[in-house]
């Protein structure tokens, strides 16, 4: 297992290397590279330096080079979580964004002061006292809570970004790879958890051995996580700005707003802008003659839905009506579906069943 472990460190030490070559000589590529990813990445490299070179044996097995990898145990999680946030509201780094790499540096600044400067007499006295490993202990804990908490601030994040664009795109966002990225860090963070726990019921060793594998998995995500967005980089451009205003300077009186939802209706049933399968509320706000605002209020203060919901509801009622034709008896559900404005079918078949209560099948059967 130790000799699969430092494979996995010299490959992922490698890479590392490359991504930073890449980003500092490529400008190209420098675009498609996420800044807080790449700060993230400098300092997994020099942790993964430090396990190359003990792994290596040229200055003996100093487990000072072992501390170095401890410099990044508290920046995983601070990086999702601010990963997170540029991706989806394309946020660009700030002096601000700095605040949540205090608890880091502080935490790298402590393995400095307490585990790599000392002289080797005084931490073997530290060990015999059991005072090592009492303070190895609580820096695992300290690690895991600031970890797990950035880590959950960043499925908030997550969540409310997929709330909010029900409000302002008319279509299902293609964010799987966020969704996965998040999900596996979650996993071996609560992997992690469950390890730490186990050492206080006997069993030190199978959290100590074990640790080493869940933090090198950690650093490949973030290094795939990299190396995907540089050569991938139009998944970035399937998540569009979304930034909702409020509406509650709106001067619209309720008679307006009744006025409105009569010219909204009219409009979706000439025009039928639901077609455009990629919609965007400020698309139809335009085409409305009010602001992006007004509209909002108008479809959730009188209509009762949001606009992805709004829009979809015109999309069903065409995709009925299309199957009734002698066109739409040779099409597949899924092809009347993008004729009606759909480009997923997961998106309409949830629609469908949401407004409709059964699945596409069910009701045509129902009905015929």
């Amino acid at each position: 297992m130790q000799t699969i472990l430092n494979q996995l460190v010299y490959f992922g030490f490698f890479q590392s290397v490359f991504l930073l070559v890449t980003y500092f000589v490529s400008s190209k590529k420098r675009k498609h590279i996420n800044g807080f990813m790449i700060f993230f990445v400098f300092i997994v490299t020099i942790g993964l330096l430090g396990k190359t070179i003990y792994n290596t044996g040229i200055y003996g097995e100093n487990f000072r080079f072992i501390s170095l990898s401890e410099l990044s145990a508290l920046l995983f999680g601070p990086t999702i979580y601010l990963f997170t946030n540029s991706i989806l509201y394309k946020t660009k780094f700030s002096k601000t964004d700095l605040v949540h790499y205090v608890p880091g540096l502080s935490y790298s600044l402590f393995v400095l002061i307490y585990f790599v400067i000392p002289e080797d007499s005084v931490l073997m006295a530290r060990s015999k006292t059991g005072e090592l490993q009492r303070v190895i202990y609580a820096c695992h804990a300290v690690g895991l809570i600031v970890n797990i908490t950035y880590w959950y601030i960043g499925i908030k994040v997550f969540k409310r970004f997929i709330t909010a664009s029900k409000n302002e795109i008319s279509y299902e966002l293609h964010t799987r790879f966020i969704t996965t990225f998040l999900y596996i860090t979650g996993f071996c963070l609560l992997l992690w958890t469950v390890l730490f726990f186990t050492s206080f019921f006997g069993f030190p060793m199978l959290e100590r051995n074990a640790r080493p594998y869940i933090w090198i998995v950690l650093t490949f995500i973030i290094l795939f996580v990299n190396y995907y967005l540089m050569v991938s980089p139009e998944v970035l451009k399937e998540i569009p700005n979304i930034k909702s205003k409020k509406y509650t300077q709106s001067k619209l009186n309720n008679a307006d707003l009744e006025k409105l939802k009569i010219e909204l209706d009219q409009l979706m049933i000439k025009k039928k802008p639901y077609l455009n399968s990629k919609l965007l509320k400020t698309e139809l706000a335009k085409m409305l003659g009010v602001n992006s605002p007004e509209l909002a209020r108008l479809l959730n203060e009188n209509i009762g839905m949001n606009f992805f919901e709004y829009v979809n509801y015109y999309r069903i009622k065409e995709f009925v009506n299309l199957a009734e034709t002698e066109k739409g008896k040779q099409l597949t559900f899924f092809g009347l579906a993008q004729e009606a404005g759909f480009n997923s079918k997961t998106t309409f078949n949830k629609s469908f069943k949401k407004l409709m209560g059964v699945s596409p099948s069910t009701y045509f059967t129902q009905n015929t």
